[in-house]
C-alpha cells in the first residue's frame, strides 16, 4: 500500500488521493477528519462525520495546517469534493505528505446511509 493511502485504499485523481465514503467509514478512528465546509453547513441538513473538526476553507485552514504535523493523515470533507480537493492541494503545497479527499463529499456520505452528526 501507497504511503498516502496507508491501510485507505485511495485512488490518485489528477494528483489527489481520494477515499470513497465506504472505505473510509471503517478507518475513521485512524485518521484526521478535516471539514472545510461552513459551520451552517457543518451543521445543517447533511450534517458532519462524528469525530470531524470544522476548519473553513480560507485563512482559517491557513492557520490550522501551520499547527499540524505534515506527516499525518487527513481527510479532508466538504458538501461535493470540490472545496476539499482545493483544500488537499493547498496541504500539498504546504508540505503535507498525505492528504486525502472524501470523493463526493458528504452528499456522497449521506447516500451511502453512513453516520452523521
Amino acid at each position: 500500500m501507497s504511503e498516502t493511502g496507508k491501510n485507505l485504499n485511495v485512488k490518485m485523481v489528477n494528483g489527489v488521493a481520494e477515499v470513497s465514503a465506504d472505505e473510509l467509514f471503517p478507518h475513521l478512528e485512524k485518521v484526521k477528519l478535516v471539514d472545510v465546509r461552513r459551520p451552517d453547513e457543518f451543521s445543517g441538513e447533511l450534517g458532519h462525520i462524528p469525530g470531524s473538526e470544522l476548519v473553513t476553507l480560507g485563512p482559517e485552514l491557513v492557520r490550522f495546517l501551520q499547527n499540524q504535523d505534515r506527516n499525518q493523515q487527513i481527510v479532508f470533507i466538504c458538501k461535493s469534493g470540490v472545496r476539499s480537493r482545493e483544500a488537499c492541494l493547498f496541504s500539498q503545497q504546504m508540505g503535507f505528505k498525505s492528504p486525502i479527499n472524501l470523493q463526493g463529499g458528504m452528499i456522497s456520505w449521506n447516500s451511502s446511509k453512513l453516520p452523521t452528526e
